[in-house]
């Protein structure tokens, strides 16, 4: 029991380092981003998608060559977002998330998550496979107004662009935006004037440049960056940049989505359900990615008209939202191969949090109600660890009589615990039980923007960061030596000195862990306690009274 109770708490201080190493990744200093003089340039016609082999062998004429024609910037702000659209091609090159401040020390600054500068990430549409010239990304359109905002009392804004062929051919790409929505809807109206039948295919696309050091996290626990592809085929599989760069994605399939995503936030190009899209990935120079999607071929008689449409979600990982706009949406919030666990106690996060609205007292109750699931099994490992402590003295009378003779000590211990009843693994159980909670409490904690910045009480104003003053993490280090003052010593004079170290270390190791759960830990420490020392008196007094 010794020997496995001790390879338990060393696999434990193991799991907290990786934990802890990857808490540094996530959010420790970053290096500084190369900052760009000037917005990025229109990349080359390189970066649109392949064009269907159908296509091609029917000679389908090419979408419209990129152009140098000047281009300008639209500003449009919602109640939730401020963004810019550039004329040219009707990319999302800038994007601001007014309720997300970058932290709490910048409360006016937002989180960036589109941007042109640096480490681009930006959204972009358009059309291939034409049988006349179509506009792609890299067209100029044409905006009948500089600035459009979401005015007080107004529900939906509609942002309008215009593309022409000069032969007839009119497109319209109509942004909408709703209030309080991070879901955009993109509307494409051909308008066919022309002499002869149009065809072409509506692509849309996600470019991102892999971002400093994204490759170099590889630690067994991280959070994710990168590319996601969702369809009816294929649940949530995850496109690294590597895979990106390895080969081209080429997929056919309906009811998906393409993704890229980065810790608490994700955009999402999403085609009609009904659609077979084809989706697909290209790496481009300077470590540049993208990921995309096109539609079937769309045709539009001459003198008709036809719209089609996509829409981009660009905002937090608000499961609840995301839940509604596609299926498998929200598995953006990745809690790891423990989601099974993960799923449960979040939803209990989110009910206690409707109650208190406060993050902090739900944790302090989730950790409650886990606490009560687990009594009986605790109940037993306690009366386990209690009975192995009135032994204690019998151990070490066996342990001064066999000396040096491992094997006879064993028998004999094993032989005073079938004596005595006592199951050696019980004391163990506390420790199972609680490292896939732990983990999946973990996963929750980062995982999820709610708890993003939320506060508590006092000076824990982020249950998502670590605990300014260290105040939590050193109770829980003082609760985790009362903790083992209460368990019966090994046996062994080494295991018993290396242990009187495992609070002082797992107290290092929490400094840096996000407070929510630090606090989880502190009270289920102090619950354990409680229970631990009334079990522990009960069995004690008996042998008390008798002496």
């Amino acid at each position: 029991m010794d020997n496995l109770r001790f390879v338990l708490f060393v696999f434990f201080i193991f799991l907290s380092f990786l934990l802890w190493q990857q808490w540094q990744i996530d959010y420790g200093p970053k290096p500084e981003a190369v900052a760009q003089t000037e917005n990025a340039t229109p990349g080359p016609a390189g970066d649109l998608p392949q064009r269907p082999s159908e296509d091609v062998a029917d000679g389908a004429v090419r979408a419209e060559p990129p152009t140098r024609e000047g281009s300008r910037r639209i500003q449009v702000r919602t109640d939730v977002m401020s963004l810019e659209i550039d004329t040219r091609g009707g990319d999302l090159r800038q994007l601001d998330l007014l309720n997300y401040p970058v932290s709490k020390d910048r409360p006016d600054q937002p989180v960036r998550l589109l941007t042109d500068q640096g480490d681009i990430f930006i959204a972009q549409s358009g059309f291939i496979g034409a049988t006349q010239q179509a506009p792609t990304h890299h067209s100029v359109w044409h905006a009948e107004a500089s600035e459009y905002r979401l005015q007080d009392g107004q529900d939906v804004l509609r942002v309008p662009l215009t593309w022409t062929d000069g032969q007839g051919v009119t497109v319209t790409k109509t942004y909408i935006f709703r209030r309080g929505a991070y879901l955009i809807d993109m509307e494409q109206t051909i308008d066919n004037r022309s002499g002869s039948n149009w065809s072409g295919r509506q692509y849309m696309q996600l470019q991102r440049k892999e971002p400093t050091g994204a490759q170099e996290d590889s630690q067994f626990i991280r959070t994710y960056t990168g590319g996601v592809l969702h369809t009816a085929d294929k649940s949530y599989e995850k496109i690294t940049f590597k895979d990106m760069a390895d080969g081209n994605l080429d997929l056919k399939s309906r009811q998906g989505w393409i993704a890229m995503i980065q810790h608490y936030f994700l955009a999402a190009w999403i085609p009609p359900a009904e659609d077979e899209s084809t989706f697909y990935t290209k790496a481009l120079a300077d470590r540049v990615f993208v990921i995309g999607a096109y539609s079937p071929a769309t045709d539009v008689p001459a003198g008709s008209s036809q719209t089609l449409k996509a829409r981009l979600f660009a905002g937090p990982k608000l499961q609840h939202v995301l839940e509604g706009i596609a299926p498998g949406l929200e598995l953006t919030a990745d809690f790891g191969i423990l989601t099974v666990i993960a799923k449960p106690i979040y939803w209990l996060l989110e009910k206690f949090h409707s109650y208190f609205n406060n993050w902090g007292w739900a944790i302090i109750f989730v950790t409650l109600v886990i606490k009560a699931l687990f009594f009986k099994l605790s109940e037993a490992s306690y009366r386990s660890m209690a009975n192995m402590r009135k032994l204690q003295p019998k151990l070490v009378e066996l342990k001064e009589r066999y000396g040096e003779d491992r094997q006879r000590y064993n028998q004999a211990m094993m032989e005073l615990y079938r004596k005595e009843k006592v199951n050696p693994l019980g004391g163990c159980l506390p420790i199972l039980v609680q490292i896939p909670v732990f983990i999946s409490l973990y996963w929750v904690l980062v995982e999820s923007v709610d708890l993003r910045q939320a506060p508590f009480l006092l000076w824990l104003n982020d249950l998502s960061s670590k605990d300014p003053y260290f105040v939590l993490p050193l109770i829980m280090g003082v609760s985790m030596f009362i903790q083992q003052r209460l368990n019966p010593p090994p046996t062994d004079p080494i295991q018993a000195r290396v242990m009187q170290f495992f609070p002082l270390i797992f107290t290092v190791f929490f400094l840096f862990f996000p407070s929510g759960l630090v606090l989880y830990w502190v009270v289920n420490n102090i619950l354990s306690i409680m229970q631990q020392w009334y079990i522990t008196r009960q069995i004690e007094k008996p042998s008390a009274a008798r002496a």
